[in-house]
């Protein structure tokens, strides 16, 4: 009891002495008809203070949950599955990291961001106690902020992945960390019919949860204007439009990160060989605080080791550390925040000089007629003697890299004669029209870039070459293409699917003519949309318990899988003559629509079955932003996939599932005073 006394006691003591710093009262929250946040106060601290309680209003459940990660108490609220999360944060050392830092690597500047948005976050706190999941996690501090974003980093950087194979898969994969997919394109005038510049801002997020975006307007006297989306717990918007310019990312698959292995001590399993001589390793008794059966805390204790190379785990199989540019960066969520403040390109670009995205794809427009493809990353300058794909030795210091490549030496391109620039998870060698592309051939092979492409770069490629300008009418229409290619890009070659006889196969003929009669599009009322994705999903699951990522159907597997599929939908619908809407729907709360889409086309979607055969929408299209850019400014269009706010009681929680669902679109401003003047409801942050 004492205890519990003692921390309301401190919570108070810091939540008044935040409350002295920022007036609520200086601060305006403008909602617009959907719900969707316009902040507006004079400085950018104000306006992050204001963000925090917006976002908290909306969905103050999950930020909680994404700071219990980084501040390594998760297990408090998940139990024994939250507790290896939080092992994985100090093997990581982000705090550390954070602390070390801290004080020499952040601005004064952003520092008062962080503070701002802190005090918001902690004062909504203080004033909606039933709504507080873990007292302990509060008071929420600007150090605590970086180490989940370092966190987040390093999970996109595939510390998650490199963790559970170490472990062979006895460690919990972060999955909910983990971003998606996404479709990032931009014309400009050499391309468009009206001489405007279109940027699409499309990421194919999970729908909900700590990496689903939430769409916000920040605007500051000191220079912040800009709409957008973020993830819970942002300060910042992560990519969005401001007056001048925007830019969207998505997610790349260089060589990030590298599994070296320790040569032991026979003599001393805590020492490991490095350039001739005998190391201790570095150990830490970390503590884990775990609730059992939601009610009971106990505090259990373990050892994490750290090497010259980073975090290490000492297994059956040997002693393994990793390393990543992730794991040595604190200023990622800075060097947004300058992103957002960019006034043209020369601004943007330095900004991205800081180098501290440790990854993402990233395509850019502005209004002077710019357009600019960078396949970023925080990726080392690597000894090529060695082979960086596998496992590297980790006893000499010439694995031990300790310096980056420049901004320079990623791939990048400015300005095509093409008059685009566009990427969907695949290779930057293939960025705008082959005649203006790069060549791998001039970049450093240890970067280790990825050389593919997929359906849905195959499917821009196919209707951008049938185009000899663009409009904004064909601008969205390849966006929401849901068609497949002439040419399917699976990883693992689907054509089997559609060469099977029907004749030679005479149990499951009717779901083969299906397939060969279907279009290859996935709207709503496809039969042979519904027969594909569910046998997709079903060979899917086959080769991933197989581990085979890679490679051709045989006809035995397209057979079985097939006649999988046609007892599946005889079972749940007593037909195989079943619509994709149907089959594939949007769902939270009591609302369910029909939702179009499937893996891999431009207009994405993935879903996970429910009990009634049905399949629920998972990660897709989530938040989009479709961007004009005229002599009169940005003309923005948006739309997310449910609503604003998370919360059930709220009428934002689902009202843009119509809208989504069919493809359409709200209109958004950045202008304060039309903004102000069309608001539902405008309130301080109080």
């Amino acid at each position: 009891m004492f205890k519990h006394y003692f921390v309301a006691l401190l919570l108070l003591i810091t939540f008044a002495s935040s409350a002295q710093t920022i007036k609520p009262t200086t601060i305006q929250i403008a909602r617009d008809k959907w719900g969707v946040p316009h902040i507006f106060a004079k400085t950018d601290a104000e306006v992050a203070y204001g963000l925090a309680w917006a976002h908290a209003e909306d969905d103050f459940a999950t930020i909680q949950t994404s700071y219990l990660a980084g501040k390594a108490m998760l297990g408090l609220l998940k139990g024994k599955e939250g507790a290896q999360v939080d092992y994985i944060v100090q093997l990581l050392r982000c705090r550390e990291l954070v602390e070390a830092r801290y004080e020499k690597d952040i601005s004064p500047a952003f520092k008062a961001v962080l503070a701002g948005y802190c005090q918001g976050f902690n004062q909504y706190a203080k004033t909606h106690k039933k709504q507080v999941l873990i007292p302990e996690l509060f008071p929420v501090t600007p150090k605590d902020m970086l180490a989940f974003s370092v966190l987040q980093l390093a999970i996109s950087s595939g510390a998650d992945q490199a963790l559970k194979s170490i472990f062979d898969t006895k460690v919990a994969t972060l999955d909910f960390l983990k971003p998606g997919g996404s479709n990032a394109f931009a014309f400009n005038s050499a391309k468009t019919t009206d001489g405007s510049v279109f940027l699409n801002i499309n990421a194919h997020q999970p729908l909900e949860g700590p990496v689903a975006f939430y769409e916000a307007h920040l605007n500051s006297e000191e220079g912040w204007n800009i709409l957008g989306a973020l993830f819970p717990g942002a300060p910042s918007i992560l990519h969005g439009v401001n007056e001048n310019l925007g830019w969207a990312h998505t997610v790349n698959y260089p060589d990030k990160l590298d599994i070296f292995q320790l040569e032991i001590n026979p003599d001393n399993p805590k020492q490991y060989r490095f350039d001739g001589a005998w190391v201790n390793l570095e150990e830490k008794i970390v503590p884990l605080k775990i609730k059992l059966g939601g009610i009971l805390p106990i505090q259990v204790k373990k050892a994490a080791y750290w090497s010259k190379y980073g975090p290490t785990v000492i297994t059956k199989k040997g002693a393994f550390s990793i390393r990543a540019g992730a794991l040595d960066e604190i200023r990622a969520l800075e060097q947004w925040f300058t992103m957002n403040k960019a006034k043209n390109f020369s601004e943007f670009k330095n900004a991205l000089e800081m180098g501290a995205i440790s990854g993402y794809n990233l395509v850019y427009a502005d209004k002077r007629d710019t357009i600019f493809y960078l396949s970023n990353g925080k990726l080392p300058l690597r000894d090529s003697t060695y082979n960086w794909k596998g496992t590297l030795p980790g006893n000499t210091s010439k694995t031990l890299w300790t310096a980056y490549h420049p901004l320079r030496d990623l791939p990048q391109v400015l300005n095509p004669a093409a008059g685009y620039v566009f990427n969907t998870n695949h290779s930057p060698f293939n960025a705008t029209a082959s005649s203006d592309n790069i060549k791998e051939a001039n970049y450093d092979k240890t970067m280790g870039y990825e050389t593919w492409n997929n359906n849905r770069s195959v499917r821009f490629m196919e209707q951008v070459s049938e185009l000899d300008k663009v409009s904004f009418a064909d601008f969205k229409r390849i966006k929401f293409d849901l068609q497949l290619p002439k040419n399917l890009s699976f990883f693992t070659k689907a054509d089997s699917l559609f060469l099977l006889d029907e004749k030679k196969n005479t149990d499951i003929a009717d779901v083969i003519r299906i397939l060969k009669e279907w279009d290859r599009r996935a709207d709503t009322t496809s039969i042979g949309a519904s027969i594909f994705i569910q046998t997709y999903y079903s060979l899917e699951d086959k080769l991933k318990k197989e581990g085979r990522a890679f490679g051709i159907l045989t006809t035995a597997e397209c057979r079985a899988a097939l006649l999988e599929t046609k007892n599946y939908f005889n079972t749940y619908f007593s037909s195989v003559n079943v619509p994709l809407g149907n089959y594939q729907r949007l769902i939270r709360g009591e609302k369910s629509v029909a939702v179009s889409g499937m893996p891999d086309v431009l207009a994405a979607m993935h879903a996970d079955p429910l009990k009634n055969g049905q399949i629920k929408a998972k990660q897709g299209d989530a938040y989009i932003a479709l961007v004009r850019f005229t002599k009169d400014g940005p003309e923005i269009e948006s739309i997310n996939c449910y609503g604003a706010s998370a919360d059930p009681k709220s009428p934002h929680y689902t009202d843009q599932m119509d809208l989504f669902v069919k493809q359409q679109t709200k209109k958004m401003s950045l202008n304060k005073l039309e903004v102000l003047s069309q608001a539902k409801r405008i309130y301080h942050p109080q």
